[in-house]
């Protein structure tokens, strides 16, 4: 009797233990940056350089943007790289490059300033003119203004450019 009280108990909090670490063990994610590509139709890519035309410039930006969107495109289709005639072309420029306040402290001094880049895109899908599109993405940072600029701005440059890569990869080629 005891016997089976304790086999029973055993089953019953093994139940929960075992939902748990499936539960923990499975592990669904979405990835938001998937090509949806018909690879039969469209073979080739032509990144164009995307130059800094921004009021305010910061040197490095420009090389950053351009080797990080080649590597998304190295990486994420199997899209091959062509200099001109791409079945996709990608062309634009860096347009925006500012620091902003966002807040001011009580004794009146910046206490947040935000940076903002914005790249304008032109798309060509030469298989699909449907695709086309041109139009601009922009991505914020905020750092205390205690830091300079120069302190954190490649950390911050780094990380809009990847925000602002992945939309264009998304809206180029994953229908987002």
């Amino acid at each position: 009797m005891v016997l089976n009280k304790i086999k029973r108990a055993l089953r019953l909090s093994i139940v929960p233990v075992i939902a748990v670490m499936l539960l923990v063990g499975c592990k669904i994610s979405y990835k938001l940056t998937g090509a949806s590509i018909d690879y039969s139709i469209v073979k080739t890519i032509t990144l164009e350089t995307f130059q800094n035309r921004a009021p305010y410039q910061w040197g490095p930006m420009a090389t950053m943007l351009n080797e990080t969107l080649s590597d998304v495109f190295i990486q994420q289709t199997k899209l091959q790289q062509v200099s001109r005639g791409g079945d996709l072309q990608l062309a634009g420029e860096i347009t925006a490059y500012d620091q902003f306040n966002k807040s001011i402290s009580a004794d009146g001094y910046s206490a947040m300033v935000q940076l903002k880049m914005t790249v304008n895109v032109r798309f060509t899908n030469n298989k699909n003119h449907n695709e086309d599109f041109e139009r601009s993405f922009s991505a914020t940072r905020d750092f205390d203004a205690s830091q300079s600029l120069e302190s954190v701005q490649e950390d911050l440059v780094n990380q809009m450019i990847k925000e602002i890569v992945e939309s264009i990869f998304n809206a180029a080629v994953a229908n987002w």
